[in-house]
């Protein structure tokens, strides 16, 4: 009996002894680093490490800490770190700098301290020390990453001016007009006067951004958005979907790709597609390549998803959104769109100031003269063609609406940021969405105490006609922007969309009311080279037999009056305002700004001014 006891408690102590062996080596294997099988052969490899990574931050960020058995103090720490590292993880997809900055530092740590990546294998994964098997991707991210260091957010821009790259040129490949464009041939010359010994620590930051663009980032347009230019879009060149196919292509399609086509290199394809907007030109990147159209596809479904804005589908084949740092995405995609295509759109917020948007000879009289309009209370539109800077000078012209004034904002996308830029006014932005739609928006902002209006962009013709009768009633003046070519296509666009709505049935009366509610129109212009600049200032004059003031050219029922215009490269003072739109502007400012007025109105036009 005594000899059968002693053997169960053997036993016991040996099961014990089993259980507490078992459950320390599950202990010590979860408290080891997450290691991926990496790539027999090329562990070091930007594919094997952008699994490796992949594959490991998944593990970090979806296991059970409660099964690590950890104390108090320890467990909280490392929920803390774990929640930090998905917050940032899901930042970064949206385009918000800081969180990039704090994955890209976790992925060093991973790669340098997990894996071991140092000065002896960098190598493999970029040929830093091999120039005749770098390609043109990498010698650029090199180059950018030189000037980065040096310039910032302008590296891009230095770049470009730096080797005359933003001109028109005739290129092998692009027909026999002049285009804006940069080819591998012009990264290699580059690449050849730039290039000099990397620190190991330089090639990590370069290796690192490779992984992470490919990883959580925008592909090979990741960098580039990041810089301070205009825009960067995707998907909208190139051959597409079955046509890159050589075995779906039928002879008509073979004749027609080969028009204007390198013979050496042949058609481009859909994923060979990056193009930036710089100075207010499209300019292609042809060296760079998304890789594949699924490549391509996938920053189009990530780079819209900040503060969830629905989901693009074939029902739903385009969204308009804002990125974290303030930018304006578009994405389209078939069937909408004949393929996957993405456009970003950035706003310089700290240049959004009149003298610095407004430069050149005489541009102290338009400065002045835009000031006077705000403070004036004068409904003024902003016109010109896409990418001459009419959000810009929007911004800009804002600041010097009074302060005491409350302003409502309606946008497609929010893309002002006044509240950003004004921070202490009294300031809302109201935005289309899925189910409201910008005529409700607008319908709502008359029962939110609005002094101003601002419209970013008079684009439908429900927002028009809206627009026109909340000039006349609901608010103290509206600002707003709009594509037209002259005054007159402004006034026969509105006139229509006020038809087309049903406001009017009557196509002179819908002109009348147009004109009764434009005072100003402020008309921006970009030149063959980019250079952006104000056209014109004109004023609308409505005829009145009151008044007793002429009927416009062609018994139109208004004059157009150029008050300013640009002229041989300097702004020229033209005809004077008329004599009610100086006494309704004198009449809605301070007494200081009414004084000073008038000293620049006889100032500026002298003998012309309309007494």
């Amino acid at each position: 009996m005594y000899l059968g006891n002693s053997l169960n408690t053997v036993w016991m102590i040996i099961i014990l002894l089993l259980v507490s062996l078992l459950l320390y080596l599950r202990y010590k294997d979860r408290r080891k680093p997450v290691v991926s099988v990496l790539r027999e052969g090329e562990p070091y490899s930007i594919s094997a490490m952008t699994s490796y990574v992949k594959d490991t931050l998944h593990q970090l960020t979806h296991s059970q800490l409660s099964d690590l058995g950890l104390h108090a103090e320890e467990y909280r720490r490392r929920l803390n770190k774990r929640s930090e590292l998905r917050r940032a993880l899901k930042g970064c997809v949206s385009g918000g700098v800081l969180d990039k900055i704090y994955v890209k530092d976790y992925l060093k740590g991973l790669l340098v301290s997990n894996l071991g990546l140092n000065e002896s294998n960098i190598n493999a994964a970029i040929p830093f020390d091999n120039r005749s098997e770098l390609t043109s991707q990498d010698q650029f991210e090199i180059i950018l990453f030189l000037y980065k260091l040096r310039h910032g957010q302008d590296g891009l821009s230095t770049l470009l001016e730096t080797y005359d790259l933003a001109r028109p040129r005739i290129l092998s490949g692009y027909g026999e007009d002049s285009v804006y464009a940069v080819t591998a041939e012009d990264i290699d010359y580059i690449y050849e006067l730039e290039q000099r010994q990397l620190a190991f620590e330089e090639k990590l930051e370069i290796v690192v951004q490779r992984i992470y663009q490919q990883y959580k980032g925008f592909s090979v347009i990741d960098e580039i958005r990041d810089q301070r230019i205009d825009g960067v879009s995707g998907g909208v060149s190139g051959v597409i979907h079955e046509l890159e196919d050589p075995y779906q292509m039928s002879r008509h399609d073979v004749d027609l790709m080969s028009v204007g086509q390198d013979p050496e290199r042949g058609p481009a394809t859909g994923y060979e597609s990056v193009w930036i907007f710089y100075r207010g030109i499209s300019m292609h990147l042809g060296f760079l390549s998304f890789g594949s159209m699924l490549e391509l596809k996938r920053v189009c479904q990530n780079i819209y998803k900040y503060n969830h804005p629905g989901q693009l589908s074939e029902a739903s084949g385009y969204k308009v959104n804002e990125m974290k740092d303030g930018s304006r995405v578009v994405v389209v995609r078939p069937p909408f769109a004949e393929s996957w295509a993405f456009f970003v759109r950035k706003f310089d917020l700290p240049k959004a100031a009149l003298d610095q948007l407004v430069t050149g000879d005489g541009s102290e009289l338009v400065i002045e003269m835009l000031k006077y309009l705000m403070k004036g209370s004068r409904i003024t539109a902003i016109t010109g063609a896409q990418g001459s800077g009419k959000t810009t000078l929007l911004m800009a012209m804002v600041g010097h609406i009074y302060a005491s004034y409350t302003l409502r904002v309606q946008e497609m996308a929010f893309e002002l940021h006044l509240r950003k830029l004004y921070n202490r006014r009294n300031i809302l932005s109201f935005k289309e969405t899925e189910h409201i739609s910008g005529q409700a928006g607008l319908d709502l902002q008359k029962k939110t105490d609005g002094t101003v209006n601002i419209l970013g962009e008079v684009a439908s013709d429900e927002v028009a006609s809206w627009m026109i009768q909340m000039s006349q009633v609901a608010s103290l003046f509206t600002v707003f922007t709009h594509h037209a070519k002259t005054f007159n296509d402004l006034v026969q666009s509105l006139r229509n969309s006020l038809l087309k709505s049903g406001v009017f049935r009557q196509e002179h009366i819908a002109e009348q009311q147009v004109i009764s509610s434009i005072n100003f129109d402020i008309h921006l212009k970009k030149d063959a080279s980019g250079n952006r600049y104000i056209e014109r200032i004109t004023e609308c004059i409505p005829w009145d037999d009151n008044t007793g003031l002429q009927k416009g050219p062609s018994g139109k029922p208004y004059t157009a009056r150029n008050i300013i215009e640009y002229q041989s490269g300097r702004y020229v003072a033209i005809a004077s305002m008329s004599e009610q739109t100086i006494q309704a502007m004198t009449e809605q400012m301070q007494p200081e700004d009414a004084a000073s007025f008038e000293s620049f109105v006889q100032g500026g036009w002298g003998e012309r001014y309309d007494t």
